[in-house]
């Protein structure tokens, strides 16, 4: 849908368009200088990309796979439902290899071939439950986080009832998926507190070993279950399990003998951050809760409502613990009221003195690793953290902050350079209502930082613009880059507040340029579903959709996209993707890269109508050229784009364009 032009830039477009007709009827025969015809694409300033009014996003009727829908400057290319025996469990993550695109689940993995955008074909479901199931793929490997107490080591569907058992795994698969029909499961490493999420690290300077970070959030298992695992405060047990993450290192030629090669305390010496106070509706919400029969807690000196897979877990841990079977009783609910409070200090190195009060976080949610710069950004419960992973097996920490806006710090993403850093905030955990009218814009939203020399500057918030009900859960999570050259846009999943598309090259000011977003799972209560995970891989879009399954889309032209900036875009193909191994983006010399970088100096006002005229024209007579010709003319506009650089409005972005005809010409 167009909904602005500039009339300036648009008249500009139908005089090239008259001159190349002119040109032409004239018959001259210089292919130096004739006139080429050129549908120069509509462009806006961002400043001018405000979604459609009224927002189609509110108000959009409930439904599970019957949803209304609502989309802007993207195409749905197809939304295929999970495999039957996995409807009704929790999508989690995505990971992409070839054609694959590996999904989470809590009852296990999903393997999509996605060759066909339109028609993602089934290759494998693969049951081996656990909670959540986060995956990552390097070469012929596969590997899958486990946290939950259910996760069984043989990925029996069974469960595990016993406090202490042998069966349970609580940390990091690994298969052999040469054959991906068949994956061999050919090890696990166990850590003390799980794996909510993990980071496959493959160092630049090492081609035998890859590595894995692992975050574990959960209660940290006994000394029975494994040896050395202890929940004590470190002043009590400096081998604590509490305040650090695990290196794991595989072999590449031996991954059965992947083990952990060292736990680094990334969170020594933070404090407790700042923190904000509840919205009036989540007050009222609480109250409501209590009075229904919820489980409350103080986590972080705010009271909030725990999510039902949580309390069944706990739940189950009670069960297990008296040696019980089956459903848990009235009494079983009973000790955990009771206990609650303390079982979850014990989880998250909560209490009351002050020593701990004073404590920052114990753990990290997401760790996104940038090999190639050489870095890496924790977010890590209540803190954004800057770490130098130069050397793989210690991480260190360079900077952190925090923000008393931020309640759960929950994931990060760089920009191609480096120079920049998004956190997001997953208030509520991703179980809650977070994007009502009530709720402040900067709360469960994105954090913008520049980055310059190891210290991070607070820019902007970002936040999905569009309202949402009281029974969407809806916070900011995961996404990625979209490989647009000379800009920085992030697509991001926002539960059910559906995926987003923003650009943010100016870290001051924001601007949401498409969206979808379905309506609510449930119109009636909260019921889990929307997006939680949503990256750009090879050309499309790839959303991991909690309760609906698996949706695919593709960018589609406006004046805040370029049709030009989109196939520069698609030039870059990967052998594979993980989200938290964020690559470093490198563009083919094309034809799309020149043309991408003259709409963005188009669009920015940076040159002249006629100087813009003037550059497509010869772009266009280089591109029709035949190859004794292209090099010299390509070779001679490059000289005259140089030549305006320096005087230029943007001369980084001129000059990127020049050094883009550069390599085009050979």
């Amino acid at each position: 849908m167009t909904l602005f032009m500039n009339k300036t830039r648009v008249s500009s477009t139908l005089w090239v368009s008259f001159i190349a007709v002119a040109t032409f009827m004239s018959c001259s025969s210089s292919q130096e200088t004739a006139m080429v015809t050129i549908n120069a694409p509509e462009v806006a300033p961002l400043t001018e990309a405000i979604v459609p009014t009224p927002d189609p996003r509110v108000g959009l009727d409930a439904g599970l796979f019957d949803a209304e829908e609502a989309v802007w400057n993207l195409e749905v290319l197809s939304q295929t439902p999970p495999p039957e025996k996995f409807i009704g469990k929790t999508n989690s993550d995505l990971a992409f290899q070839g054609n694959y695109a590996f999904q989470g689940n809590y009852n296990g993995i999903i393997v999509w071939d996605i060759s066909d955008p339109t028609n993602p074909v089934l290759i494998n479901d693969y049951e081996c439950p656990a909670s959540q199931s986060d995956v990552s793929v390097y070469e012929n490997l596969l590997f899958v986080s486990g946290e939950g107490l259910g996760g069984r080591i043989d990925c029996g569907t069974e469960g595990v009832q016993e406090a202490v058992s042998s069966d349970r795994l609580r940390g990091i698969r690994i298969f052999d998926i040469t054959d991906i029909q068949n994956p061999e499961y050919v090890a696990n490493v166990q850590t003390c507190r799980g794996s909510h999420t993990h980071s496959v690290l493959k160092d630049p300077n090492d081609d035998e070993n890859i590595y894995v970070y692992v975050s574990g959030s959960y209660v940290v298992r006994s000394d029975e279950e494994l040896a050395g695992c202890s929940d004590l405060q470190p002043e009590e047990d400096p081998n604590s399990a509490l305040f650090r993450i695990e290196v794991i290192k595989v072999p590449l030629n031996s991954p059965e003998d992947a083990a952990i090669v060292s736990s680094p305390r990334i969170f020594e010496d933070l404090q407790a951050p700042p923190t904000h106070g509840l919205a009036p509706a989540d007050i009222a919400a609480i109250e409501a809760a209590k009075a229904a029969g919820a489980y409350t807690v103080v986590l972080g000196g705010t009271e909030r409502v725990l999510p039902g897979r949580y309390v069944q877990g706990l739940l189950e841990s009670i069960v297990q613990q008296r040696g019980g079977e089956g459903a848990p009783t009235a009494d079983d609910s009973s000790t955990l009221r009771n206990n609650i409070q303390t079982m979850v200090d014990a989880m998250f190195g909560g209490g009351n003195d002050d020593v701990t009060a004073r404590r920052g976080p114990d753990q990290c949610h997401d760790i996104t690793l940038y090999p190639e710069l050489g870095i890496a950004g924790g977010a890590c419960e209540g803190y954004g953290l800057l770490l130098d992973i130069s050397d793989p097996a210690n991480p260190v920490r360079i900077d952190a902050v925090a923000d008393s806006n931020f309640a759960y710090w929950h994931s990060a993403t760089f920009s191609n350079s480096g120079d920049k850093v998004i956190f997001t905030d997953e208030w509520g955990g991703g179980g809650g209502p977070k994007c009502r009218d009530t709720d402040p814009m900067e709360w469960g939203a994105n954090a913008i930082f520049t980055i310059e020399d190891g210290k991070m500057e607070f820019k902007e918030y970002y936040k999905m613009p569009a309202p949402q009900t009281v029974n969407e859960n809806c916070v900011a999570h995961n996404g990625s880059l979209i490989p647009v050259p000379g800009r920085d846009i992030m697509v991001q999943s926002w539960y059910q507040g559906g995926i987003s598309i923003f650009d943010f090259t100016d870290p001051s000011d924001p601007v949401e340029i498409a969206f979808h977003d379905y309506g609510p799972t449930n119109g009636e209560s909260m019921s889990m579903g929307g997006s939680w995970s949503v990256y750009w891989y090879n050309g499309v879009i790839v959303n991991s959709e909690i309760a609906r399954g698996l949706d695919l889309f593709k960018l589609t032209p406006s004046p805040f996209m370029t049709e030009n900036e989109i196939a520069a875009a698609n030039t870059v193909q990967w052998e594979y993707l993980n989200a938290q191994g964020q690559p470093k983006i490198y563009w083919p010399a094309t034809f799309h890269l020149a043309k991408a970088y003259v709409d963005q100096l188009d669009r920015d006002g940076v040159l002249s109508n006629t100087e813009i005229m003037d550059i497509r024209q010869s772009i266009a007579r280089a591109e029709m050229a035949n190859e004794k010709n292209q090099a010299s003319m390509l070779e001679n506009l490059y000289k005259s784009v140089s030549a305006k650089a320096t005087n230029s409005a943007n001369p980084t972005k001129v000059s990127a364009l020049a050094e883009a005809l550069k390599n085009l010409a050979g």
